[in-house]
């Protein structure tokens, strides 16, 4: 599933079609349209262009303008990609993947999203008022949320920290990947009491989080690098790269979750 890392990445793409004149939108599936349709989509894309793009979490937000700034009146293209979405700047001669949905083409170039299981998709938002409705509910984006701001939206309810961690609502961009890797290099289990930490476990889970942000975002994904619990998930028998004892399974708020005994007990 795209996480936090993941949709940076997408926002670079984004920001390659920025400034550049649209001059065709191809919806080869409206299935993953939602709440337009294939015409409005183009009616509001042709002839205007991307201004820069931002993301909040694990959503992309491209802004349309067709003057030489995006007006709040203006609207917005919003991308989210749920299990297997993604986007790519592609050479238009390039041969299309047979699970590209949408295409936004820009001369020589295609922007081009893609999701095998169409779990969410595109929006078309009338103004910049909508896109704050949209995601109003949403917490804080997780690579910008300070250590205060972390701690005191974990303790507001008593709930197991992991799926915690991944309540969009309580900090947005966090998913399975990146809550197990978190925990398991700031050494905290994943079934702890969000109110049963101390303030070591506190200031250590904050420092986890934004260092495994940066380097997952450098690299454009969670990365499963030989040092990180996430290169060793996968198998059948996998040991802890930090300690060699044979790592736990279970599930946490629906999702497998996976943790050391050793170096997070309970």
């Amino acid at each position: 599933m795209p996480e936090l890392p993941d949709v940076e990445g997408f926002r670079r793409v984004l920001r390659k079609a920025a400034g550049r004149t649209i001059d065709r939108v191809d919806v080869l599936d409206a299935g993953v349209l939602r709440g337009v349709d294939a015409g409005e989509l183009r009616d509001a894309l042709m002839g205007a262009t991307f201004a820069a793009p931002r993301r909040h979490g694990k959503w992309l937000v491209g802004p349309v303008r067709a003057g030489r700034r995006h007006r709040r009146d203006e609207p917005s293209v919003v991308f989210h990609f749920g299990m297997t979405g993604s986007l790519t700047w592609s050479s238009a001669d390039a041969e299309r993947h047979r699970h590209d949905r949408v295409t936004v083409g820009a001369g020589s170039r295609e922007l081009r999203y893609r999701d095998l299981r169409k779990l969410q998709g595109i929006r078309l938002l009338p103004d910049d008022d909508a896109v704050t409705d949209l995601l109003h509910d949403l917490g804080p984006d997780a690579a910008d949320v300070d250590d205060v701001e972390l701690g005191e939206r974990l303790g507001r309810r008593p709930r197991r920290l992991k799926p915690a961690l991944m309540d969009q609502t309580v900090v947005a961009g966090l998913g399975n990947l990146l809550a197990d890797e978190i925990l398991w290099q700031a050494r905290i289990h994943p079934g702890r009491g969000t109110r049963d930490l101390t303030d070591a476990d506190r200031r250590r889970l904050y420092d986890r989080l934004h260092a495994v942000l940066r380097r997952s975002t450098r690299a454009g994904r969670v990365p499963g690098w030989p040092s990180w619990l996430t290169g060793h998930r996968d198998g059948p028998d996998d040991t802890c790269p930090r300690c060699g004892a044979h790592l736990r399974r279970t599930r946490l708020g629906g999702r497998t979750t996976v943790w050391c005994p050793r170096c997070q007990p309970t």
